[in-house]
C-alpha cells in the first residue's frame, strides 16, 4: 500500500547575521544552511496494516508523512501510495488516502460541520447516496449527531477530532494518515477515537499509519512500530521485539507461603548476575531480570528452592521508557 525508497529531504534556511547593520548586510550577502530532516528512509506498508511511526520531536515524522501525502517533494528518493506517485499522479493518489493532522483542521471554521461535509463531497465527487451512507455509518460510530449543525469553531477538541476523521474518510480512502490525532484530548475522548480507529482497521480493512507521542495509542492499536531518530529509521518491527532489543528489566514480585530463606551465598552466585533482588519485605521478594539472559520460568524454579511460592506477578517496562531509551541510544 505504501512504499518509500531511500527518501531524503533537505531544507535550506537563511543564516541570521549578528552585529551592527546585520539586517543590511543580509540583504547583500545572504548565507544559507542546509538541514537534512530525513536521511535515506525506506520501508513498505502492506494493505490492512496498522503501523505506528514514532520518535522524538524533530526526528522527521511529520516531514515523512508530508512526503508520503504529496505535500512535500523529497529531495531524492521515490514514494508510491496505492501504486501511484503522490507528486506526479496527485489526483489519483489523493483518492487513495485520507489525512488527519491533529493540530490543523480541514473543516471550514465558521460553517456548521454538515456544510463542510457537503463541500468535501463535491470536491471528491462523492454522490449524494454515498455521502448519506458513509456519514450515517460515521455518525453512529462517532456520535456526530450531537454537533451536526454546530459551527466548527464552537466544537470541543474531541468533537473536532471526530469530525476531522469522518471528513478524511468521506471519499472512502484505502489508506489513512494520522498525525497526532489524540493530542490534547481527555481520557474519554481518546478512548472513543481509539475504538473507532480499531474498528476502521479490523472491520473495514483500512490501512493506517499513525504518528503520535502517546505511547498508549501505539500499544493499544498498532501491530507494528517504526522508530525514527535524527531523520533515520532506527527500528522496524513488533512492540515485543522492540522491548527485547532494548533489554529493559522485567520486574517480578513473588509472595511465599510461610517462611523462606535467601541463600547466604546468593550475592556471589551465577544467578545474581542475571537477576537482582530489589527488596525483601515480610513474605514478599521483589526482583528484576533481563529476560534476554534468563527466562521467567528459570527464576521461579530457582526461587522455589527458597520456600513455597504462593503468588507471582510480573511487570514489563513502560513502553514510553522503551522508546525514550531507544531514541537516546
Amino acid at each position: 500500500m505504501i512504499e518509500a525508497r531511500d527518501l531524503h529531504k533537505e531544507f535550506k534556511t537563511a543564516v541570521v547575521k549578528e552585529g551592527r547593520f546585520s539586517g543590511l548586510r543580509t540583504l547583500f550577502s545572504r548565507e544559507y544552511r542546509m538541514k537534512e530532516a530525513v536521511r535515506g528512509i525506506s520501508f513498505q506498508v502492506e494493505r490492512g496494516e496498522f503501523v505506528g511511526y514514532i520518535g522524538p520531536n524533530g526526528a522527521g515524522k511529520s516531514t515523512t508523512i508530508k512526503m508520503l501525502t504529496g505535500i512535500l517533494h523529497p529531495t531524492s528518493g521515490e514514494v508510491s501510495v496505492g501504486g501511484y506517485n503522490p507528486h506526479r499522479d496527485r489526483r489519483k493518489a489523493v483518492r487513495q488516502l485520507g489525512v488527519v493532522f491533529g493540530q490543523r483542521s480541514q473543516l471550514w471554521w465558521d460553517l456548521p460541520v454538515k456544510d463542510s461535509y457537503d463541500i468535501l463531497a463535491e470536491m471528491y465527487g462523492v454522490t449524494a447516496a454515498e455521502k448519506r451512507q458513509r456519514l450515517g455509518r460515521f455518525a453512529e460510530l462517532l456520535n456526530l449527531d450531537e454537533f451536526w449543525q454546530t459551527p466548527v469553531r464552537k466544537l470541543s477538541l474531541g468533537q473536532r477530532m471526530r469530525a476531522d476523521i469522518a471528513a478524511a474518510l468521506l471519499h472512502d480512502p484505502e489508506l489513512l494518515f494520522l498525525d497526532e490525532p489524540t493530542i490534547g484530548l481527555d481520557v474519554h475522548a481518546k478512548v472513543n477515537i481509539r475504538e473507532f480507529l480499531r474498528v476502521l482497521n479490523r472491520d473495514f480493512g483500512k490501512t493506517i499509519l499513525l504518528t503520535t507521542h502517546d505511547m498508549d495509542d501505539i500499544e493499544q492499536l498498532c501491530g507494528r512500530v517504526m522508530v525514527i531518530n535524527h531523520g533515520t529509521l532506527t527500528y522496524d518491527g513488533s512492540i515485543p521485539s522492540l522491548r527485547e532489543t532494548i533489554g529493559l528489566p522485567t520486574r517480578m514480585t513473588l509472595k511465599f507461603r510461610g517462611p523462606f530463606q535467601v541463600p547466604d551465598n546468593f550475592a556471589a552466585s551465577a544467578s545474581a548476575g542475571v537477576f537482582r533482588i530489589l527488596g525483601v519485605e515480610g513474605d514478599t521478594v521483589r526482583l528484576e531480570a533481563d529476560r534476554r539472559e534468563i527466562r521467567a520460568v528459570d527464576i521461579i524454579r530457582e526461587l522455589d528452592g527458597w520456600g513455597e511460592i504462593d503468588d507471582i506477578s510480573m511487570e514489563e517496562p513502560e513502553f514510553e521508557e522503551v522508546i525514550r531509551r531507544f531514541s537516546s541510544s
